[in-house]
């Protein structure tokens, strides 16, 4: 009888991690893009008068400060820049950034600027991400950034360089300089 009972009474406690699972997906949210940061993150407004900082999920576009960082920026700000956009949220990061997948119609942004070479696919632990055949076409047809043979995973640059300077929080600072410590920067 004791063997029985704890296991059930372990369930209990702990609650039950299935149901936490099956929880319904958040809400899409639905906006008009008023400004693009850089080539993955952009300021949705909403219908209520709110703003919100959004991040693409699923991918890693190039620092702004580093080759190819405006480029996939202007990118960005070809299909949002003054569009309407439904976001399908999948939380916030530290930055208070909400992070989700993006639409233009039927057009899945981030799919979309993977497979022109303006960003790499995310890439989890197990070296796998949700758009390797997007980012292997890219390469494979040398668009975007793949074109070039010396390009660098932005995380490889923020580990090397750290993260970029905020022309906001700097206006005389070059826009290709690496951050110098102590500046304000982008996350």
């Amino acid at each position: 009888m004791r063997t029985c009972l704890a296991p059930m009474l372990l369930a209990v406690l702990l609650g039950n991690p299935a149901a936490a699972q099956r929880q319904p997906a958040p809400a899409p949210l639905q906006g008009v893009v008023t400004k693009v940061i850089d080539g993955d993150t952009f300021t949705l407004s909403l219908s209520d008068g709110s703003q919100r900082t959004v991040r693409i999920t699923d991918l890693d576009a190039p620092e702004i400060c580093q080759p190819w960082g405006e480029e996939a920026k202007q990118a960005l700000a070809e299909r949002v820049l003054k569009q309407t956009v439904r976001v399908q949220p999948r939380g916030t990061d530290r930055w208070q950034r909400l992070l989700g997948r993006v639409f233009v119609g039927d057009l899945d942004v981030g799919d979309r600027l993977v497979r022109d070479g303006h960003a790499w696919s995310a890439v989890g632990r197990s070296g796998r991400g949700p758009l390797m055949a997007e980012q292997r076409m890219a390469r494979a047809l040398s668009r975007g950034v793949h074109a070039d043979p010396q390009a660098v995973h932005p995380a490889d640059f923020r580990q090397r360089h750290g993260p970029c300077l905020l022309p906001e929080a700097s206006p005389a600072a070059p826009p290709a300089a690496p951050a110098p410590s102590g500046a304000t920067t982008r996350r």
